[in-house]
């Protein structure tokens, strides 16, 4: 699905969704093409999705968004991660 079609399918929610397609423009993830896993009330409740289905398969690109949004806008940064001292 496009994201135009996401919004008038899930009016007013928050969505849990896998991107099928994507490519990287300057540090931005457009996410051409995208499937719904679920659709909820608040962020709460996708986050507690989001994070079950992150830990069973961290492969998947997974995102949440508000459907009040015209737009969508990922943008990629570099995992700086923590160096620990031997």
């Amino acid at each position: 699905m496009k994201w135009s079609e996401v919004r008038k399918q899930f009016p007013n929610r928050c969505v849990l969704v896998e991107s099928l397609k994507a490519k990287t423009e300057d540090n931005e993830r457009i996410i051409e093409e995208m499937s719904v896993i679920d659709d909820f009330e608040n962020g709460n409740a996708a986050w507690k999705v989001y994070k079950k289905l992150h830990a069973e398969n961290q492969s998947r690109e997974l995102y949440i968004f508000h459907t009040n949004n015209e737009e969508i806008k990922v943008i990629e940064q570099p995992y700086i991660g923590v160096r620990r001292r031997v």
